[in-house]
């Protein structure tokens, strides 16, 4: 995955976690599989307007020179006007942007001064919902909904087409400060991979069910005793990643939507929970998954899985070319592939359509500019400027249908970073709806069989509600988050690793829970889907 996505909202702490849970791509896109201009306009929407498809917007978007200051994270500290994105905007638009950029590492900190100092920039991102909401309240950042008249791309995407979004992202009096992502994520970023090479010199079949998975390690430990077949560098992290695959599976996790019942639970005293730990306690107990699998460091892990000492692991897509190309010089035959998931469900998660990144706008004189230059930029023609340039100045269309950038043809890789370092695009929360036909979206052909894999099966779970919670819910959250899911994990490493956690155990867990404030926990989820049920 992209740095640019792991960071998102520059990392706010738990307290973000939370919100945004409640708040890891696509197959082949369609439109890459055959060349295209950089537009999908109909031929006389093109006439009328030589930059594509704007929605309904009509441009330039102002009468006279405007200046936008916009603040974000980024590893590119070079966003000058000479770049194409800037000099492109400023010709289309009108509008002259000053990109003001700071590492993702120091940009919360300098985010925090700035807000204290009360001189916001036109656009920025990251702020925490709850803050975003005040501020909202006092008057300093705009309510978008306000002003969806004027900004026909935003209410074709988030008050028609998902009108959720008001519900999920604004305040109690409907009013939405955030700015919206759509269709960023990829339909499949994670999931099991296992050494194909092996499998198949071992005549064993890549498995469809859980014991099907459990006879494959089987097999694996026979042909190599000294070997463990599973290994995991995610330490307590796999009991929320295995947990689609039994159904409780959430971003809120260990909180998670069941979908019969229509309810919110607490997944770590959940029956499923108890089969998942029974199995994890199985493999572990015949030898099947790396001891280390809680406490294992990546570099540890690489070496167990280029190294013939495991053989089925739970990761990123990436890796599997990524190993690949680290081993090939020993091991040509080296063959990471993705898996089918394993569990009951035989999912995998998904992935929302509609991402927030907190990206805001300051109430100024700037405010009505600022708001029609985020129209734009999620109009067709500002994604494809903003995610894959302009055709026939810095890139061309291949034969494959994907871009191709002549002046980078030196590189080894054209990735997003490249793109933003060289050109500006690919600015983290300045692309708000990304083509599908960028290089983000190109797959190798082994990424390519992970998306087939998952979507033409049908194998992901269905996503839960994103739920918007008072100041009162969060306090809640906050203050019974941290010990829950602490005293969670610490539960399940002892039920799978000691041989005496059985039934008694689990009986005496649940009773130990329920005294930490796990039913008030959960009770915040259903109160707040109360409210989402009810909202019309």
């Amino acid at each position: 995955m992209s740095k640019k996505l792991i960071s998102s909202v520059a990392s706010i702490a738990l307290m973000t976690t939370i919100l945004s849970a409640c708040s890891g791509t696509t197959g082949s896109p369609k439109e890459g599989s055959t060349p295209a201009s950089a537009s999908t306009a109909p031929a006389a929407t093109q006439a009328a307007n030589p930059y594509g498809d704007t929605g309904g917007l009509k441009l330039p978007l102002v009468t006279e020179p405007t200046t936008i200051t916009w603040m974000l994270p980024s590893n590119s500290t070079n966003i000058k006007e000479d770049k194409l994105v800037v000099q492109e905007i400023l010709k289309r638009t009108g509008i002259k942007v000053e990109f003001q950029t700071y590492s993702p590492q120091t940009y919360q900190d300098k985010l925090k001064v700035i807000v204290a100092s009360g001189k916001l920039p036109d656009i920025f991102e990251g702020l925490k919902a709850a803050e975003l909401k005040k501020i909202g309240k006092q008057k300093g950042v705009v309510a978008i909904n306000d002003y969806a008249e004027m900004l026909p791309n935003f209410k074709k995407l988030y008050l028609q087409e998902n009108s959720w979004v008001v519900k999920s992202y604004g305040d109690e009096n409907g009013k939405l400060y955030t700015w919206p992502i759509y269709d960023l994520n990829r339909d499949v970023n994670h999931g099991f991979l296992y050494r194909k090479d092996i499998f198949d010199k071992l005549g064993i079949k890549e498995w469809t069910t859980t014991e099907e998975f459990y006879q494959a390690l089987k097999k694996l430990k026979e042909a190599y005793p000294s070997a463990y077949p599973y290994a995991s560098k995610g330490l307590v992290n796999i009991f929320r990643d295995w947990s689609y695959g039994w159904g409780i599976g959430s971003d809120s996790y260990p909180a998670y939507y069941d979908e019969k019942e229509k309810k919110w639970k607490f997944a770590s005293i959940q029956p499923e929970h108890k089969n998942m730990l029974d199995f994890m306690k199985k493999l572990y107990n015949e030898g099947l998954i790396d001891p280390e699998f809680l406490t294992d460091t990546q570099d540890s892990w690489t070496t167990k899985m280029t190294t013939d000492k495991s053989f089925v692991t739970w990761d990123w897509i990436g890796r599997l070319d990524l190993f690949y190309n680290q081993i090939k010089a020993k091991n040509s035959d080296f063959n990471l592939r993705y898996a089918n998931p394993v569990g009951p469900t035989g999912n995998v998660k998904t992935l929302p359509k509609v991402s927030d990144f907190s990206v805001t706008v300051a109430n100024n004189k700037n405010k009505e500019t600022a708001l029609k230059l985020l129209d734009y930029l999620t109009s067709p023609s500002g994604s494809q400027l903003m995610t894959l340039g302009v055709e026939g100045v810095n890139f061309e269309w291949g034969k494959d249908g994907a871009p191709v950038y002549p002046e980078l043809k030196d590189l080894p890789l054209v990735d997003i970073s490249v793109l933003e370092d060289r050109y500006a695009m690919w600015l983290e929360s300045a692309y708000l709806r990304p083509d599908r036909r960028s290089v983000y979206y190109k797959f190798s052909e082994k990424e390519k069989e992970a998306q087939d894999k998952i979507l033409k099966g049908n194998k992901r779970e269905p996503i839960d509600p994103i739920l918007n919670f008072s100041d009162s819910e969060i306090s809640t959250l906050a203050e019974l988050q941290t010990s829950l899911q602490k005293a969670a994990e610490e539960f399940n490493a002892k039920y799978v690793l000691d041989k005496k956690y059985g039934d008694e155990q689990w009986e005496e867990w649940k009773k130990t829970i329920a005294k930490k404030g796990v039913d008030a926990y959960i009770n915040v989820y259903n109160d707040a889907q109360k409210r989402f049920d009810a909202a019309k």
